[in-house]
């Protein structure tokens, strides 16, 4: 005889626990209904903050609604993926020349690497659920994704408007699954308290002035003007980039819930191994003169891809800027590179030189 199927609570249960086999710091079920989130994320794009992510607005309606990506759906099962932990030491002085790489992109693209396993995740309930339908997503399906993660317990939205769980912190990359399966919360699971409290220091530390509590003015923030900014960067923020060059930590690096714990980090929590860092840091000269072969040779594999060629070399030659070894190959640039972009970035670092 077949054994019965578990019951809804049990199949909760027992989804959650696999994504923990699968590797997931976190896992949660949630229901699937329309996120209250999503008149704020209208009025966000309404007041430009979006800056040139064009995609955020021609994709803004199908947010309002998991039903528009998967007709039927009743459940979200959420995840995180852990790139970096609170325990880990801090980084190394930064060698003079280089700049800084984002904790989340030192190691494999985190879309493929959380894709490969909510699609086998998807692949397994489909067996057991023939009548079922499941779509896995991670950072680029039109879904709210923070809302529903904080829906199923894994953590608040802090003011710098990342997620952090109150004993992981915020270095977590999320993805999930919409299902028609109906999977009830389990007992237990909680949304998470709200543990900002009257704390400021990721606003007080931003460099440009980027975050208010829990709205970000993307069109100032260091990770939109290295990673999504196709174009120029005023001089005005160019000069407080603080040395990075793809993405920026420093709203989390001051955060308290990413402080070191005396209590060892929980083995659920810890990084998962694909996140291992291939590299902290790159050297700017060698961006600056990077070809397109350069580029796909050194980020094969890693979400830095994300950035196009002529922006990273832009990038590189703004953090150059009063930088004497880097003095000759900036005047060349400036004089004679074929990309009126990084041409002009060289011709503003030299002058940010001269103040």
């Amino acid at each position: 005889m077949n054994p019965d199927p578990p019951s809804a609570a049990a199949l909760s249960r027992q989804i959650i626990a696999r994504c923990g086999e699968l590797g997931f710091a976190l896992a949660g079920v949630c229901p699937a209904s329309p996120p209250t989130t999503h008149d704020a994320f209208a009025r966000w794009l309404r007041d430009g903050l979006h800056g040139d992510m064009d995609y955020l607005q021609r994709h803004a309606d199908l947010r309002a609604d998991p039903q528009t990506l998967l007709p039927g759906a009743r459940s979200v099962i959420m995840v995180a993926d852990a790139y970096a932990s609170r325990n880990d030491p801090p980084d190394p002085p930064l060698p003079p020349g280089h700049g800084k790489i984002a904790r989340y992109a030192r190691g494999r693209d985190y879309h493929v690497v959380m894709k490969d396993r909510l699609h086998a995740l998807c692949d397994e309930l489909r067996v057991a659920h023939p009548g079922a339908a499941f779509r896995a997503f991670v950072d680029t399906a039109p879904i709210l994704e923070r809302e529903f993660a904080a829906r199923a317990g894994l953590g608040w939205f802090g003011k710098n408007t990342l997620l952090i769980h109150p004993r992981a912190g915020s270095y977590l990359l999320l993805g999930g699954v919409l299902t028609t399966l109906d999977l009830p919360e389990p007992e237990g699971q909680t949304p998470s308290p709200d543990h900002c409290g009257t704390c400021t220091r990721c606003i007080d530390a931003c460099p440009t002035r980027a975050i208010t509590p829990r709205r970000i003015d993307a069109t100032r923030c260091i990770s939109y003007l290295t990673i999504e900014r196709r174009g120029p960067i005023d001089d005005e923020l160019a000069g407080a980039l603080s040395g990075w060059l793809f993405g920026c930590d420093i709203c989390q690096e001051v955060c308290p819930h990413n402080s070191p714990r005396e209590a060892p980090t929980e083995a659920a929590h810890r990084p998962h191994q694909a996140y291992a860092p291939a590299r902290e840091s790159l050297p700017l000269l060698e961006v600056l003169g990077w070809t397109a072969a350069d580029r796909a040779r050194e980020l094969s594999g890693s979400s830095m891809k994300r950035a196009t060629l002529a922006m990273l070399r832009r990038t590189a030659a703004h953090l150059l800027a009063g930088v004497p070894e880097a003095r000759a190959e900036l005047e060349r640039v400036a004089r004679d590179d074929a990309d009126a972009m990084v041409a002009e970035a060289a011709r503003r670092a030299l002058a940010r030189s001269e103040r």
